[in-house]
């Protein structure tokens, strides 16, 4: 597993108009080739009617998944700079279809490769980047009396709550990275004077928007 990497948000849409054809960008997350495939056959089915369904997708830890679709426009100029693009925001599991309504004036190869490209940089940022981290998740029990204090100390540190249990003790979730585990107990077991009960727990992707 990576330690860290970037991916899209999740679903996104976002449209831009050049030399009066219609570009669409539809963009996802995708872990596997199906659910890429399924993707770009769902948009393409939603948009039957369209000119061209080009598409994109880089899938997998080491980017061995990669494959780009021109649908019908000349070739290298649609699908190619989607992934580009990708590549160059260095983006993982992630799948895009632009969907073009053309507009009567032809672009070029040159115009397309820009428009085409233009619309993945910009349905991204309208879809939204995250970062997913590599994290432990840190299990903290203790009496309701230090509650106050603890949560207050963890708000205002490095670390962030996942979840804060209420039962008959109450427990506190918390991301921590994994170089970061002894000093976290250290300073926890300090804060609560020896109280709090300290365990590992499981191992997840914790994801920041950038």
């Amino acid at each position: 597993m990576l330690h860290s990497y970037y991916t899209v948000k999740g679903y996104g849409e976002h449209e831009i108009n050049i030399q009066k054809s219609r570009f669409i960008a539809y963009i996802d997350r995708a872990t596997t080739e199906e659910e890429g495939q399924e993707f770009i056959q769902k948009i393409k089915k939603q948009n039957w009617d369209a000119t061209h369904n080009c598409s994109a997708y880089l899938i997998g830890e080491n980017d061995q998944i990669q494959k780009a679709n021109d649908d019908g426009e000349p070739s290298g100029t649609a699908g190619v700079p989607i992934l580009e693009v990708l590549k160059k925001k260095h983006l993982k599991d992630t799948v895009v279809v632009i969907t073009r309504y053309f507009g009567g004036i032809k672009l070029g190869a040159g115009g397309l490769i820009r428009a085409y490209g233009k619309s993945t940089s910009e349905g991204l940022q309208a879809t939204g980047i995250v970062e997913r981290k590599l994290m432990r998740v840190m299990h903290t029990k203790i009496d309701y009396t230090w509650l106050g204090k603890v949560e207050n100390e963890l708000r205002s540190s490095i670390y962030q709550i996942k979840e804060i249990k209420y039962i008959d003790a109450v427990e506190i979730e918390t991301y921590v990275e994994e170089s970061q585990t002894p000093q976290f107990t250290e300073w926890m077991t300090e804060l609560t004077n020896g109280q709090a009960e300290i365990s590992e727990g499981v191992v997840e992707y914790l994801e920041e928007e950038i």
